[in-house]
This record gives C-alpha cells, structure tokens and sequence, in this order.
C-alpha cells in the first residue's frame, strides 16, 4: 500500500470516531482537515513522482557505468593479453637478436684476424720497399762517389806517397777512402794495415789491432798479411794483453818460419823472456826427452 493512501484511511478514521454531532459541529474544520490532506496527498504524489524520477536517473547512471566498467575490464583483459604476447614475442626477438650479435662477432673476430694478416703482409711489403729503396740509394750514391773517386792506383799512390811522408791526417783520408771506394780489391788490405800503422804510431793500439785484424780476417793471403799479424801481436802486448799477444807472435812463428816478420817475433819473445813455443809444444819436448 502506497504511502498517501495510509495517511487517507487513518484520517477517515478519526472522522467517524469523533461520531455525527461532532461532525455536524466541526464542519468547517473538516473541509480544512480535508483540504490538507488533500495537499498532503498532492505533496506525496509530487514527492513519489520525484523518487521515481531520481530513480530512474540512478538506475540509468549505474547501468552506464555497469557498462563502462564492463567495457574497461574487457578493454584491461585484451590489454593483458597483448602485454603477454608482446613479452613472448619479445623473447623470441631477443634470443633471435643475440643469435645475430653472436654471430656478428664472431664475423667481427675473423674480420680482425684477417686485418691483422693483411696488415703484416702491408708492414712487410713497406719494410721491403724501403729496405730496397734505401740499398738503391746507398748503391747510386756509391756509384755517383766512385764516379767522381780518383782511380785505384792514383789514389792509394797519394795515401802511401803522404803516409812516408808522414801527413798522418791526410793519408788516413785517402786509405779510408781507397777503402770505400774500392773496398773489394787486393789493395785495399794494404790500406786497413797502414792505417793500423798510423794509429799505431799515435799510440792508439786498440784501433791499430782492429785494423790489422781486418787484414787477417778478409785478405788472409795478402802481401801485408804477415807483418799485420806481427804488429797486431804488437799492439796487443802494448794493451796489457801478454798471453794473446805472444799467442799471435808464436802463430806467426809456426805459419811463416823463415820470413823476415818471423825474425822479429821470435827477437820480440825473447826480449819478454818466453819461448817461441807453447806450453803445450815444450811438454811434448820434455816428454820427447824423458823417454
């Protein structure tokens, strides 16, 4: 029962209660009871009216929003859903991208090797080039020197003709140049022992014997080999060397005996109180005598 009805049956109610004379007495007041009923019945139209609207708008909200929820749950479900096919193929992607890298260095390492052999190969070919570069200029430098050099037999004329006349200075110029110029000839032998007899005379033994050992060592058979074995031997004494010294002058002793340098050794060897034989030669002499 709606509630505009009630508040009608309970006023009618209280009418009959008051009985006929009561009424008949109070008409007046029960127009004006009427007239307010009827107003609160009105009131109570108007308000359920209102209720009814107001509900309606709420029930038309909360279905709008019953949708939107369901379309935002719907639309966080397909979200997830992609988010989680993203990932996977994400992964897939990743492993797929260091496959590539993997590959790629390992390119990269065999890339680098052979870079490395390319460039020693370049390095050599450059270190060739300029080996050769630098024997040909040395060689045309040489031929240009030997071009404007005086010939062989001139030149060492003028270093011996200046040496006898003792311009020390001027003929070691000229040997040394005798030997540039022409360091392969039988000649030039003689020019290594007379600048070891200049530097010998100037007292600078350790260069002389180095000049004499050139002598030895590249013109063994030469006319001045002897005698620079005599002075290296020399030389060697002088230096404090004793026993290479004698060694070389008893060496000389045994490869030319009857030779005039032989002579000087053995007057040499005596002076300094040693025999022209070795230990070696003088046990095998007592030996000899013993049996």
């Amino acid at each position: 029962m709606k509630p505009h009805r009630i508040l009608v049956f309970f006023a009618v109610l209280a009418v009959l209660g008051t009985g006929a004379p009561a009424a008949r007495g109070v008409s007046k007041e029960m127009v004006q009871l009427q007239t307010q009923v009827q107003q609160l019945q009105e009131q109570m139209t108007a308000m359920q009216r209102s209720f009814d609207e107001r509900m309606g708008v709420m029930k038309n909200l909360v279905e709008k929003d019953t949708d939107a929820v369901n379309k935002v749950a719907a639309a966080l479900d397909a979200l997830q859903q992609t988010l989680a096919k993203q990932q996977t193929d994400a992964g897939t992607r990743s492993d797929q991208i260091s496959g590539q890298m993997q590959a790629l260095n390992d390119t990269l390492d065999e890339l680098k090797v052979r870079l490395a052999k390319v460039t020693k190969q370049l390095e050599d070919m450059q270190a060739a080039q300029q080996s050769q570069a630098a024997q040909q200029a040395q060689q045309q430098a040489q031929q240009q020197a030997l071009a404007q050099a005086p010939p062989p037999d001139v030149l060492y004329n003028n270093a011996v003709r200046d040496y006898n006349g003792a311009k020390n200075d001027l003929a070691t110029q000229e040997f040394s140049d005798y030997i540039k110029f022409y360091p392969n000839t039988d000649l030039a032998g003689n020019c290594y022992f007379y600048l070891g007899e200049v530097q010998f005379r100037q007292g600078n033994y350790q260069q002389a014997a180095q000049n004499y050992d050139q002598v030895l060592q590249n013109f063994p058979s030469g006319n001045k080999a002897a005698s620079a074995e005599l002075k290296k031997g020399f030389a060697l004494i002088e230096l404090g060397k004793q026993d290479d010294g004698v060694g070389e002058l008893r060496h000389l002793i045994q490869r030319y005996p009857h030779s005039p340098e032989a002579l000087q050794a053995r007057e040499r060897l005596r002076k300094l109180g040693v025999s022209t034989r070795g230990e070696n030669a003088r046990a095998a002499g007592n030996n000899a005598e013993g049996e």
